[in-house]
């Protein structure tokens, strides 16, 4: 299992100024390094508190490949049905050989309905540009002279520059939370998988049918899963849970506040979301932990979370908000070292025996 870093900015400019709180990102960014994290991602959302600091992943990902030089770079994801693929293509490149090859790219559906309003995007069309975006930014990426007549964009004979780093395009991943068939599409193309494990029962089978698909779509080994966490970590469980808790809370009111419009927003292709909604505001701190979407205490109760989820569901990277909210700058300093002090030891790959 490896381990990387994560930013979901929930701060307005009443709670941080946008150039401390990306200093302190970029801070946090530059230190994970020697630490042994292996990832730097960030998250796309637009016009809320709710993530809305990072409406451009790669822009942020371009500060952090210059004081990195190892770490893969991690879009966390950007939201297809918002972007066009020709501008996406060719942002991606740039900041392939930037960074001197070291980008994934992952592309998530989005799910806020205000998002899709401000954009004059249908929400009922998310599943099919989400699908059309992809299936377009991997032809710009891999080949030449693309031409591609899709529903909402149209391509003819296009060469998007520059060309990509790494041949013949950067990874993919996939953003999936809650449909089956997002699941599926991933394992059946080939791409690796974004979730969050608010429930564990239920993304074991979710996980399943990702790996399954993969399977039986032809594609060598198994697939690649990340998942999200909320980290705070102390020695003591106790204060752990105190200095998180407060922060914990304004990421959930947040994200309902930012969500409540699914209580009058019908969508195929977000079926269910009201009912999910009203799910996500029974969820408290210590549902959280007790389902594995925070780790949250000691360095030993983590460990025992972390090795639990993947006996559970089985995943390659832990991806770890260490500042979210306001959380002070030392606590989340303090929090990241200690868990590669404690933690991440417990999950290094066996040496390699000559």
């Amino acid at each position: 299992m490896q381990f990387g870093i994560q930013f979901f900015p929930e701060v307005g400019p009443q709670d941080k100024a946008p150039n401390e709180y990306f200093r302190d990102c970029l801070t946090i960014a530059e230190a994970s390094e020697p630490l042994g994290y292996t990832h730097v991602r960030i998250v796309e959302h637009h016009f809320n508190h709710y993530g809305g600091y990072s409406p451009n992943p790669i822009v942020f990902l371009a500060a952090a490949s210059q004081r990195t030089r190892r770490t893969r770079l991690v879009t966390g994801a950007i939201i297809a049905a918002f972007n066009h693929p020709l501008k996406v293509a060719a942002e991606i490149a740039m900041l392939d050989a930037i960074c001197d090859g070291r980008l994934d790219v992952g592309f998530a559906r989005a799910f806020l309905p205000h998002e899709f309003r401000r954009f004059g995007v249908s929400p009922d069309e998310s599943v099919a540009r989400y699908r059309e975006a992809i299936e377009q930014i991997d032809l710009l990426l891999r080949e030449e002279n693309v031409t591609h007549h899709g529903r909402f964009h149209d391509i003819v004979e296009t060469t998007t520059f520059p060309r990509p780093t790494q041949r013949p395009r950067p990874k993919f991943y996939v953003a999936a939370s809650f449909t089956p068939d997002t699941f599926e599409f991933a394992g059946r193309e080939g791409h690796s998988l974004m979730s969050i494990p608010m429930a564990a029962a239920k993304l074991k089978e979710l996980n399943q049918a990702y790996r399954r698909a993969w399977r039986e779509a032809g594609h060598p080994g198994k697939g690649e899963v990340m998942f999200a966490f909320h980290l705070f970590v102390d020695e003591d469980g106790e204060r752990a849970r105190r200095i998180a808790r407060p922060h914990v809370d304004a990421y959930f009111r947040s994200l309902l506040a930012a969500s409540s419009d699914w209580a009058s927003v019908k969508s195929d292709d977000y079926k269910d979301y009201d009912k999910k909604l009203e799910r996500m505001k029974q969820q408290t701190m210590e549902t959280l932990i007790e389902n594995g979407g925070a780790l949250i205490g000691t360095p030993e109760e983590i460990v025992r979370t972390l090795r639990r989820l993947d006996d559970e569901i089985g995943f390659e990277h832990a991806s770890l908000q260490v500042n979210f909210h306001t959380l002070p700058m030392e606590e989340a300093m303090r929090s990241m070292r200690l868990f590669a002090d404690k933690v991440m030891p417990h999950f290094a790959k066996a040496p390699v025996l000559t």
